[in-house]
């Protein structure tokens, strides 16, 4: 199952409840992400269906190990994308270094005004 999170300008919540998240690295990643870069846009996509046939995955419960991450943030300003990239890794070095925990981690990291020249191409 392919889930996703789409977060622009208004971001949205949701409650809280005494019942164990289904996506708790999800979770997590919004969190962590949300505090310290204050996006813009944050996309949070799970591609770990497509990779539970991979040896390293084999006997892995986990169905949050591959996470594709669209952030766009002023944090990234006068950043080169090694850097930015480092910030997120950093941010999620619990994470990935908890067992099924997060295996894979891919990024696209712009400024607003990056993504704003990017959708203006896309048009």
């Amino acid at each position: 199952m392919l889930r996703r999170a789409v977060f622009g300008l208004s971001r949205a919540t949701r409650p809280y409840s005494a019942m164990a998240s289904q996506t708790p690295m999800e979770e997590a990643i919004r969190e962590k992400i949300t505090a310290a870069l204050q996006p813009t846009t944050l996309e949070i996509h799970n591609d770990s269906h497509l990779h539970r046939h991979h040896q390293p995955m084999q006997g892995s419960t986990s169905t949050e190990t591959h996470f594709r991450l669209i952030i766009t943030s002023d944090a990234f300003k006068s950043k080169m994308q090694p850097a930015r990239h480092r910030l997120v890794y950093s941010l999620l070095k619990e994470e990935m270094a908890r067992d099924n925990g997060i295996h894979a981690l891919q990024l696209r990291t712009m400024t607003p005004e990056e993504e704003e020249k990017r959708r203006a191409q896309e048009a």
